[in-house]
């Protein structure tokens, strides 16, 4: 698969991509667990068909230490017994908030009240940004048909 256009052939692709990479920043320095953020991102990826962010965050997630099993988990995460409940509520946020458009009135008090006893506000307003951020580089991945498998874990930073 090719991508459809080179968005850093454009100056307006490369600037934009640059202030989105700097908000991933911001959250990627959060309290939040580095771990966390990547399992949040392989999920919203995984949902969206983000081939190539899903591809990025499962090899940056066994780069920094992550299992196997886990990842190969995160797609069935409420089947599964490897998460503790702060990563599954933060799954089920990021579910949610990727699936907005599918929920009238949005993400549902029970869940933002789940990932309000693991998280503090700051780390609630982390996840939020995160989940916008992550379901911002699928959509960009997914519309230009982005091709997936070539990424090297730290390619980007």
């Amino acid at each position: 698969m090719e991508p459809r256009v080179n968005a850093f052939a454009s100056p307006l692709g490369t600037s934009f991509v640059k202030r989105l990479t700097a908000a991933g920043r911001l959250v990627a320095d959060s309290s939040v667990p580095h771990l966390t953020q990547e399992l949040v991102k392989i999920r919203a990826s995984q949902i969206n068909g983000c081939g190539f962010c899903t591809d990025m965050h499962t090899k940056d997630a066994l780069a920094a230490g992550e299992t196997q099993l886990r990842l190969n988990l995160v797609a069935a995460w409420r089947e599964a017994t490897v998460f503790t409940e702060a990563e599954r509520a933060a799954l089920e946020l990021a579910e949610e908030g990727t699936r907005i458009a599918d929920a009238a009135g949005g993400v549902p008090d029970e869940v933002w009240a789940d990932a309000a006893k693991h998280y503090d506000e700051e780390q609630l307003v982390a996840l939020v940004a995160l989940v916008a951020v992550i379901n911002t580089y699928n959509r960009l991945n997914v519309m230009l048909r982005m091709p997936a498998g070539d990424y090297r874990p730290g390619q980007f930073g």
